[in-house]
Formats: C-alpha cells, sequence, structure tokens
C-alpha cells in the first residue's frame, strides 16, 4: 500500500492547476479536513491549499450531521477566498466540480439535490459543506468541504445503506481515487475561475438539479415550506410555489420529495 508521501507525489504530478492543490497536505487518517484546513488558514495558508484524509474519524455533514468516511471514500477541504458577491456560488460550482469529475472519470450521471448533495439514481454518492468567515464586509476565508463515497461497498454500512452508494458499486469495479481527485480539482479551479469572472455558473446547476419540479417540503430551522420546486437563484436560493401559488424563496433548508 502506498504512503501518504507517495500518494501525494502522485496527485500533484497529475495536477494541471494554477493555483488549487499546489499546497497539498495528505493524511491517511485524521479527525476531519475541516478543522484542519481552519488551522491551516490561521498560519496563513495560500489560497488553493488543499487537505485531504485517507479516512475521516470525525467527520461533519450539514446541519451537525455526522459523514461517514471509511477507507475508499475522498474526504477533502479546500481553501478559498472568493469576493464577498461570489461566495454564495461556491456551493454551486463545487457540486458541479463533483458531477463533472464523476461523468469524466466514472461515465456516470448524476444529479443535484438542492442545496449540496450529488446523487446516482436518487442515492447520495457525495455532501457538500461550506464554511466561510466574513468580516467587514470582506470574505477571509471560506472553506469547500468535499466528501465523495469511491471505492466500498454501502451495502457493508447499515446506517447509510438505503439512502447512499458508490461509484465503485454503480460500476462494478474500483476507481482511481488519484485521478478523480485530479480531475474533480481542475475542475473546481475552472468553475471557481469562471464564476470570479462573472460567468453565471448558476444555469448549468440548475441545468444538473433533480429537485426541480418537484413537490418538495423544505426545513430551515422551525420553518417549513411545501411547494413546487421551479427554479433558482443566481445566488443559489430555491423558488418554491406554494399550493396558493405564492411564491417563496428559500436560502437554506433541508429537502425532502412529498410527491413526483
Amino acid at each position: 500500500m502506498p504512503n501518504a508521501q507517495d500518494i501525494k507525489t502522485s496527485l500533484q504530478n497529475r495536477l494541471n492547476t494554477k493555483f488549487v492543490g499546489r499546497q497539498l497536505y495528505y493524511y491517511p487518517r485524521l479527525a476531519t479536513t475541516m478543522e484542519t484546513a481552519r488551522e491551516l488558514v490561521k498560519r496563513g495558508t495560500d489560497e488553493g491549499t488543499v487537505v485531504i484524509a485517507g479516512t475521516q474519524t470525525a467527520g461533519r455533514g450539514r446541519i451537525g450531521r455526522t459523514w461517514l468516511s471509511p477507507e475508499g471514500s475522498l474526504a477533502m477541504s479546500v481553501i478559498l477566498k472568493p469576493s464577498l458577491d461570489k461566495l454564495s456560488q461556491l456551493v454551486m460550482l463545487a457540486s458541479l466540480a463533483v458531477v463533472r469529475a464523476v461523468k469524466n472519470v466514472a461515465g456516470l450521471e448524476t444529479q443535484i439535490k438542492w442545496p449540496n448533495d450529488v446523487l446516482i439514481k436518487g442515492k447520495k454518492v457525495c455532501g457538500i459543506l461550506i464554511e466561510n468567515e466574513v468580516k467587514g464586509g470582506k470574505v477571509n476565508f471560506a472553506i469547500i468541504g468535499i466528501g465523495i463515497n469511491i471505492n466500498f461497498d454501502p451495502l457493508a454500512f447499515p446506517e447509510i445503506a438505503e439512502i447512499a452508494t458508490s461509484l465503485s458499486h454503480e460500476i462494478g469495479t474500483e476507481l482511481s481515487t488519484i485521478e478523480l481527485t485530479s480531475v474533480l480539482l481542475s475542475e473546481l479551479e475552472q468553475l471557481y475561475l469562471k464564476a470570479q469572472a462573472g460567468a453565471p455558473i448558476y444555469r448549468e446547476w440548475q441545468k444538473n438539479m433533480e429537485t426541480l419540479g418537484r413537490w418538495i417540503q423544505v426545513k430551515s430551522g422551525k420553518t417549513v415550506e411545501q411547494g413546487k420546486a421551479e427554479a433558482v437563484t443566481e445566488s443559489g436560493n430555491l423558488i418554491l410555489r406554494r399550493a396558493d401559488s405564492s411564491i417563496v424563496e428559500i436560502a437554506v433548508g433541508d429537502v425532502t420529495v412529498i410527491k413526483e
């Protein structure tokens, strides 16, 4: 089994990015890449720094949930410093980068569940978590956390077997984690630079979204909305049409499909 330095070297040798991943930290085992990335931010690390773990012991998802990261998964955090007006687009470009990379490397079609999950045939294959710090109207840092189920059998983990899948489970063979990671980082950088330059990446994001056109329930704290998901805005908010035909725009929430 290759050691940490060999994996890091192999990955960096494959990268064709300008700055994303040029500073790269790889750990065979880590509590959470997000916390390690935060520590690196405090030390003044460069934009584009990437932290990767072979396995995570305390991975986190949205809304305080646990994210399972067994051996064979990818757990990664990327440090960026976007302009404040582009901060909301990070979840879009991260999920789009995953969609593109999975298509390129595994040949699989995926769909995005608003706001931040990537699915295959309705089962989760990737989760995305964004953390940031904004002070005085400026983004001090933003960290994109990406967890992808690559090479493990989800059926071996009863807690996720009903709701999750993996790339190897879908195609029947293992994939090169290094290849997928290098393609993902390349796609992420391209989309990030386009977004920073003002490109409307929300259109491609919307085209890949499975949530639209469905009757859903959205929970955000104690607030619950129901209706038909109609569109997303340029900032990533969801446009929901209630049963009485009134419209509500939702910035964050947890989606459950009520009916097709």
